[in-house]
């Protein structure tokens, strides 16, 4: 699904058609994003309208296992099959399942999504796919192979964020105020151009593909102080990886800035603030095999 590492991924997952590059960089994001957001996806799992607790779930662009916790955690009797294209993002699932004890209600499955034959999956009770669906070169044939692969009954729990989250306050750096929207902005018009999925309305496409969507929700994230040190470290990872592909984009000046906010021994680095914040929004569609 993730068809290549040339835009800036994040929140999730990596699949398609590439091979294994930089992803050690994006699996630390991937990392931070879990535990920056920790709460947020719980209250996402907490939220989910199930008949009855799910003992088969699938997650589908796992990455390094935000959702796959998060769900073994909401779910104390169920299994998780992991799907992924990223073998590191498998390897580091792995581990973390072992050090949890959970490995055996893991199973990884390493896989690229947008193959016309996906891998035998089993008949799960629910199957959920964080900021991974906008990755997909073929969406509608990927909705219909999930709804046939749900037990009758079964949930599908899409959710995606709306685009890449904001860390600086407003006006800052004092030299460029403005600069985090222009270099987000820039990120954005780069990525419509892999994903033109990405930011889309799922609910219209999930009935299409014979879903029932029972309920859909905007959750604001905003998150600040507690998690300090990790903002910074996710702010850092997110900003190297969007300036990695738009470098061409930024002015000049908005370079300079940028640079003195990546340089983690530059007075000005990102590293140095205690006035980040994690602000974005994610929106969760529930859509049911009938």
């Amino acid at each position: 699904m993730n068809r290549t590492h040339t835009h800036t991924p994040h929140h999730g997952a990596s699949y398609g058609h590439h091979h294994e590059q930089d992803t050690s960089g994006q699996a630390e994001i991937l990392d931070l994003d879990a535990e920056v957001l920790a709460e947020h996806t719980a209250s996402i799992t907490a939220w989910l309208p199930l008949k009855a607790s799910p003992r088969q779930i699938v997650d589908l662009g796992c990455g390094t296992g935000a959702g796959t916790f998060a769900l073994l955690d909401r779910f104390p009797d169920a299994h998780v099959t992991a799907v992924d294209t990223s073998i590191e993002h498998l390897r580091r699932l792995r581990t973390k399942a072992c050090v949890r004890g959970a490995e055996k209600r893991v199973r990884t499955v390493q896989a690229d999504l947008d193959e016309a034959a996906w891998p035998d999956l089993g008949s799960p009770d629910l199957i959920w796919a964080s900021a991974s669906m906008h990755h997909m070169a073929h969406p509608e044939r990927a909705l219909r192979t999930v709804h046939d692969t749900l037990a009758p009954g079964g949930l599908f729990a899409v959710v995606e964020l709306a685009g890449h989250p904001r860390f600086l306050p407003e006006g800052a750096p004092k030299d460029r105020p403005g600069l985090e929207e222009r270099v987000h902005a820039a990120a954005d018009r780069r990525q419509a151009e892999h994903m033109p999925h990405r930011g889309a309305d799922w609910g219209p496409m999930l009935t299409a593909a014979g879903f029932i969507v029972e309920d859909e929700r905007t959750i604001a994230v905003n998150i600040e102080g507690d998690h300090s040190k990790a903002i910074g470290r996710y702010a850092l990872g997110v900003l190297r990886r969007i300036h990695s592909v738009i470098a061409d984009r930024l002015s000049p000046e908005d370079l300079t800035a940028l640079a003195q906010l990546l340089d983690v021994s530059s007075p000005h680095s990102i590293l140095r603030r205690d006035d980040l914040t994690v602000r974005t929004e994610r929106t969760v569609w529930a859509a049911r095999r009938t």
